[in-house]
């Protein structure tokens, strides 16, 4: 039961970001009005088509490395994945940071979530360099918690429309500083996550 409701929940959590990227990639593609949100995109596409891109394979394939009877029963598949995650979230990440540095972001989104950004789009990119280290030294174990750390920043932004909506809600549109705080939210609760899974016998995550 636990091989099928871990991926299913990862899906679950990656489905408003890949969403989200389907409309942006619509937008591109069909040419949407321009406005102030999206103008960049329009200015740029490449690095936004290749975030979104990345981002969904590394977020939709990652999840089913979550699923340990996967692994047992179709020799070769953790492998052949990883093959693919590394470069895809590799991707994402850089594409990403690009972006921040690079474009005209909104005035809504402020420096410290360009900052904020950077930090956890260099980590991420760091996480993958390091755990492929890590497996070609034979480290299982320092391979396992480097490609969690990955992925738990790579599926921030899923956990950050959960972060982010009860303001909407309550309060309406986050200025710089909420926006900034909520979204470092999404990407600590998930690094934490992830520690936390870690750090628990390898035995009781695959049983």
């Amino acid at each position: 039961m636990r091989s099928r409701t871990i991926p299913a929940a990862l899906l679950a959590l990656s489905a408003v970001p890949i969403v989200a990227g389907g409309i942006r990639m619509t937008e591109l593609s069909v040419g949407a009005a321009i406005t102030p949100d999206n103008a960049r995109f329009f200015a740029s596409p490449l690095p936004v088509s290749l975030h979104i891109a990345g981002a969904t394979v590394y977020t939709v394939v990652g999840a089913f490395q979550f699923a340990p009877a996967l692994r047992r029963s179709r020799a070769g598949w953790h492998r052949a994945a990883g093959r693919v995650l590394v470069p895809a979230g590799l991707i994402a990440a850089l594409a990403g940071m690009w972006m921040t540095l690079f474009s005209s972001l909104p005035e809504a989104d402020g420096t410290l979530l360009g900052v904020f950004r950077v930090i956890f789009g260099t980590a991420m990119a760091a996480s993958l360099v390091l755990g492929l280290l890590a497996i070609r030294r034979r480290d299982i174990a320092a391979h396992r918690a480097w490609m969690m750390r990955a992925y738990a920043i790579g599926l921030g932004a899923g956990t950050q429309a959960f972060t982010l909506l009860p303001w909407f809600v309550l309060v309406g549109t986050p200025g710089q500083l909420p926006k900034a705080l909520l979204s470092a939210a999404g990407w600590l609760i998930n690094l934490a996550v992830a520690e936390w899974v870690i750090r628990r016998p390898y035995r009781r995550l695959v049983s």
